[in-house]
Formats: structure tokens, sequence, C-alpha cells
């Protein structure tokens, strides 16, 4: 299998109608996509596991590896539907938000959370539809909000409601996610995204949701609240990666707000050595034009730049008219944008108290790969942490994951600068599997002959957690003694 060295940044794509059928994961495979993201708000269990089968297949043919998240639904807080479909609404008229009410009309409309009523009062504010309607809560009468429109406009069926400032009480996992963490669970999925989490306990119960399915999949926080804005540092302690959910959140904060937000999110996960990922409208123009908008590609390159470790295809690729060309633009943003970066390495590690060996490790891996300008990194690991804690440092070197972990080699498919090769199962013979890597590295066109790699290794073998050695080596020294 050989590897593509052009970028460190990975990318995410979601399927949908545009991009569900073999043929077309085969070519999103082939543009260069690292995870494929299912929307489990939509379709079947069995429409998940056909679009799993047919994408491992497209990327085994392919030989690459390619990661499959699975993004619950969480609590949707939506109105009704209206009996004649969409109605005009005029600034400053007054209109009813109705928990009791089937179907709605030009003066009122249904609510499928009817617990909304006792999360708002008199003088709060309500968007609709992403911000496009906003309503002035008046008064709450009974299982009525009254409130006052502010701008002429058009209201449909199931548009979402957030509440300007945050606040809304609904759980984050709803019975429809929790028996979705069992789909999920049952289908072998590398990454759960949790939607709308408000702090660390709503992750915890994801993780134990999870692994009483016989999951180890890795978890991801959705930063689309208030809430989770205030409770970050307690999200991340909980949760494997985050993404910047830029919707939602722009909903509750303000859009002004998110560009420093979304910084904010993505060094808070570096420091606590979390992945993240970059999500919304990134190419929203690419779902009906063949190029993206000079500000699209400034915004990717942006994400880049503050250090995220995936970008996100959302409709662009899911239900727009070219998803294999939004691949393929957002492929060439980020290796421009990483041609500009610098690896200002010595200076993340001022200030750093590192007490675990293997983290310590990884830490000087890096030092040294830094300084001694090698070819590749390559970490031997079972379980992925130490590739994760190295590629939270920007060195420009790759990162290679070595393992005979198959569920090791998809996890890791997600981090920034990290690529995964998989080893042949050889058992805890050491000079065995050093060979082993080598030959890896060198049949990947990662190294050749003669270059030399900074290599981080556990011993005894096959201890998960047990990196504690590192090694200088020049490749093929010892091939004579195989």
């Amino acid at each position: 299998m050989t590897v593509s060295l052009q970028r460190s940044t990975k990318i995410v794509a979601t399927l949908g109608p545009a991009s569900g059928n073999p043929e077309r994961m085969r070519e999103l495979v082939a543009a260069g996509v690292d995870v494929v993201r299912i929307n489990f708000s939509h379709g079947t269990a069995d429409d998940h596991r056909q679009r799993v089968d047919a994408l491992r297949a497209a990327a085994h043919t392919a030989g690459r590896t390619v990661g499959v998240m699975a993004d619950l639904q969480g609590p949707k807080i939506r109105i009704g539907k209206f009996a004649s479909g969409p109605v005009r609404i005029k600034a400053d008229q007054e209109f009813v938000l109705d928990a009791s009410c089937p179907l709605g009309d030009n003066g009122r409309v249904g609510l499928d959370y009817p617990d909304l009523v006792k999360d708002v009062q008199a003088g709060d504010v309500l968007l609709l539809d992403d911000g496009r309607t906003v309503f002035d809560v008046l008064r709450i009468q009974g299982t009525e909000i009254l409130c006052r429109n502010r701008h002429d406009g058009e209201l449909s069926n199931n548009k979402g409601i957030n509440k300007q400032g945050g606040g809304l009480t609904a759980p984050a996992l709803t019975a429809k996610d929790i028996e979705d963490i069992r789909t999920a669970a049952s289908l072998g999925i590398d990454y759960v995204a949790v939607s709308f989490p408000k702090s660390g306990d709503d992750m915890r119960l994801a993780r134990a949701l999870l692994q009483a399915a016989g999951s180890n999949a890795l978890l991801v926080a959705k930063i689309e609240r208030v809430e989770a804005i205030e409770n970050l540092n307690n999200i991340l302690e909980a949760t494997d990666g985050v993404m910047v959910a830029r919707g939602d959140l722009a909903v509750e904060v303000g859009d002004a707000a998110v560009p420093a937000l979304q910084k904010r999110i993505i060094r808070a996960a570096r420091d606590f050595n979390k992945f993240s990922i970059t999500a919304t409208q990134m190419m929203e123009s690419m779902i009906h034009s063949p190029v993206p908008t000079r500000a699209e590609v400034s915004d990717v390159a942006n994400a880049v730049l503050d250090g995220t470790d995936a970008v996100m295809l959302s409709a662009e690729t899911a239900t727009g008219d070219y998803p294999i060309q939004s691949v393929e633009a957002m492929v060439r943003i980020c290796v421009e944008a990483e041609k500009s970066s610098d690896f200002p390495l010595d200076t993340h590690f001022l200030n750093r108290v590192f007490t675990r060996i293997d983290q310590s490790i990884a830490m000087a891996a890096l030092f040294a790969a830094h300084h001694l300008k090698v070819k590749a990194i390559a970490s031997l690991t079972e379980s992925g942490s130490t590739a994760l804690w190295m590629s939270r440092v920007n060195t420009g070197i790759p990162i290679y994951a070595l393992t005979q972990e198959v569920r090791t080699r998809y996890k890791v498919s997600i981090f920034k600068g990290v690529f995964p090769l998989m080893l042949p199962q050889s058992g805890h013979d050491r000079d065995r599997i050093l060979f082993d890597a080598e030959e890896a590295l060198i049949a990947a066109g990662a190294v050749a002959i003669g270059d030399l790699i900074v290599l981080t290794i556990g011993e005894p073998i096959g201890k998960s957690g047990g990196t504690n050695t590192m090694k200088i080596v020049k490749v093929g020294e010892h091939r004579s003694n195989h």
C-alpha cells in the first residue's frame, strides 16, 4: 500500500443520496477522503449497514484506510408541520408556538418538544431555521409561547429552534440516539459524534452505552451549545475529539463570535491531547457550483492554519451536485495551506509537564526527529495513543502508526499528520516486528534504504499503553539479519 504524503490535514465527507452508491464511494476514496460521516438523522440501520459495507469494500480495493463516523441526531428541537405548506410571516406579526397544535397555519404551529414552554420566558429570543426567522417571546400561556416576529419571511415544516444564549434542557442523548449507538457498535464504527452535549457527563454516558454494546469507538463531542463552551474543559476531559459544529453554535452565540471560538476550541483540544474537526458550510456554494468561492477557500485554509485535524464536508458531498469536485478542492486548499505552516517545535515544550512514560517518550521522539531532520517518525502502537500525542505538535515530519490491530489502524486515520500502516501478525518477536516495520515503511514509499527515522515501541511487546523506548534507526542497517 502506497501512502500519499501530500497532506497532513484529514478530510471528512458525509455520505448521502449524491454519494451513497458504490461507484461514487470509489470516486470519493480516490479523491482523498480519509473518513466518511454517516448522518444518523436520516436512514435506517440497514441503510447504514449497506453504506458501511460498500465504503469498506471501496477502500480495500483502493488500498486505503478510510474511517467511518456515525453522527447521532441528538435532540433536534423543531416546530411541527403546516396544514397547507410554507407560510409567510410579516415583520411585527404575533405568532404562537403551540405544543398542542396538530397542524399549523399562518398564525401558529406545533412543537415536537413540548418542554420548550418550560425553558423560555418573556424577553427570550428564539431563532428558527438557523436564524432566518427571529421570534421575541412575549409571554407563556399553558402550552402556548406567544412571540413577535422581527422580519418578513417564510416558515416551513419541521424547522429547528434555538434559544439565543442557550439554556434548553433537552438531554443530549435521546431514545433514538441510544438505539443508534447500538447500531453503530454492531457495524464496527470507528467514531461516534454526539450532538448537543452540554457537559462531560453527556460524553461519559455515551461512552458507557458504547462500551456496553461492545464498542471502543472514539467519541466526538460536537460543540454547538453555549453550555458546551462554558464546560469545554470538562467535555474535553471526557471525550476523544471535538467537532466545531459552526451551524447551531453560530445561532446560539452569534455568527461574529464563531471564528474566535473556533480557534479557542482547536487550541484547547490540542492542549488536552484530543483531535478536532472543523465543520459546517465549509464549501457550501459547491452544493451547486463546481468551484468554491474565495471566502470558502480562505475559511478552509484558516482552519488548517488553526491546527484542526480534519475539515468536514456535509451537504456538499451528501446531496450536492459536485461531491467529488468538493473533495478535490478541499485537498488542494489543505495542501497549499500546509506549505505556509512553520514548525516552532521548541516553544511547544516550554512549561509542559509529562508525567506518563509513554507520553514522555512521544515528546522525546518529536524533539529528536525535529533536530535530526529525520525522514519519518514510526510509532509501533497497540492503541494509537502515542501517535495521537505526537500529532499534537506540528513538526512537518510524517508520523506512521504501525499496528497489528485492525481497529487501531482505522482510529488513527483522523489524526493530523498520522498515516496508518498495518503490520503482519508476528507475535511478540521484537526483532521480527522491527524488521516488518521497516519493510512496511519502504513498501509504502515513506522511506528508502539509508534514511534516518525515529521509532517508538513498547517493551515487552504487545502491551497497550506501554510505549517506553525510542530508537534512532538508519533504514536497512539490520536487513542482513533477515
